[in-house]
């Protein structure tokens, strides 16, 4: 976490700005081509963290479009009672990206999306650069730069912001090679991020094939999840193992947006690493027992990781 004196972070009205695309989401309990009951929610990787980072106390902001459809007024809604500053999430004439999700007896999940040119895809590098100022911390995500050309350029000009401003950025590359013309792609969209961030939040091994290097070269702080087997922190040179927390799984849908929001807010409320990523550990596995991206609202996470 880059340093800010206490001045400084009181005068930094929001804690953590998140830039990307959230989506209607469909979930089912049955296969998609059997599936006639679908419960309507939202998720986008991150907003799912800006959620989880909201409800542990951290303020915080969403910049995206939405688009005017029939669903957008109720997801802006659903955002800002969660807290989330909508602000720099206007509706614009289009369509929201909407998704599917079918799950398997073990949790895993099936995704069908309908997300070409969603209101998020037209974001540009045109931002509001004293807002983003305005924040601790910048959350960008791999998955906002695969959606559209403009959305990449969004989040490289968000980054440079915030590097110019003492805002720390955090970054999850989240590579889905569906969103991708080629690895090659997804590679340079990493590569070219790199350079601004300061925590890195990789899930290995799935995002192993974009990082250009091992994850403790790549920035000063890092968080790898891992899954079922925790995670590791490199932080002032040397890495920590954190233990899992056992948890009965239902739909791993979010559970890593989850922990990125939860151990994000954890440190700009001062908790060493190894701490906010014990609370994460929890938090996620919390999140497994519900289907969906976002969980209904659930007591804070305070235990630590067994």
């Amino acid at each position: 976490m880059r340093q800010t004196s206490a001045s400084e972070a009181a005068q930094r009205r929001l804690d953590v700005i998140g830039l990307g695309e959230c989506m209607v989401e469909f979930h089912s309990t049955e296969a998609l081509a059997q599936a006639v009951t679908f419960h309507r929610a939202y998720g986008g990787d991150v907003l799912n963290a800006l959620v989880a980072a909201a409800r542990q106390g951290a303020r915080t902001a969403f910049v995206s479009r939405v688009g005017d459809d029939p669903f957008g007024p109720a997801l802006l809604a659903a955002w800002r009672a969660e807290g989330i500053d909508t602000s720099h999430a206007p509706l614009v004439p289009g369509e929201n990206g909407v998704y599917f999700i079918s799950v398997d007896a073990r949790g895993e999940r099936s995704f069908t999306y309908r997300r070409a040119g969603s209101a998020a895809a037209g974001m540009t590098a045109e931002l509001d650069e004293s807002f983003i100022a305005s924040s601790r911390c910048l959350l960008l995500s791999g998955i906002t730069q695969a959606i559209s050309p403009g959305a990449r350029a969004a989040t490289l000009a968000a980054a440079g912001i915030a590097r110019r401003h003492g805002v720390t950025v955090a970054y999850d590359p989240n590579f889905r090679p569906r969103l991708w013309a080629g690895i090659g792609d997804a590679r340079a969209a990493c590569a070219e991020l790199l350079p601004c961030v300061d925590i890195l939040l990789p899930s290995l091994p799935a995002d192993a094939d974009v990082l250009p290097g091992p994850a403790e070269t790549l920035a000063p702080h890092v968080a790898v999840k891992l899954g079922e087997a925790g995670c590791r922190v490199w932080h002032e040179g040397t890495w920590t193992d954190i233990a899992p927390v056992a948890a009965p799984v239902v739909d791993t849908t979010g559970a890593g947006d989850c922990w990125n929001g939860t151990y994000l807010a954890a440190l700009l409320q001062g908790a060493a690493p190894a701490a906010a990523a014990a609370l994460a550990n929890g938090a996620a596995a919390a999140k497994l027992a519900h289907r969906g991206a976002i969980p209904p609202r659930l007591p804070a996470f305070t235990g630590a990781a067994a």
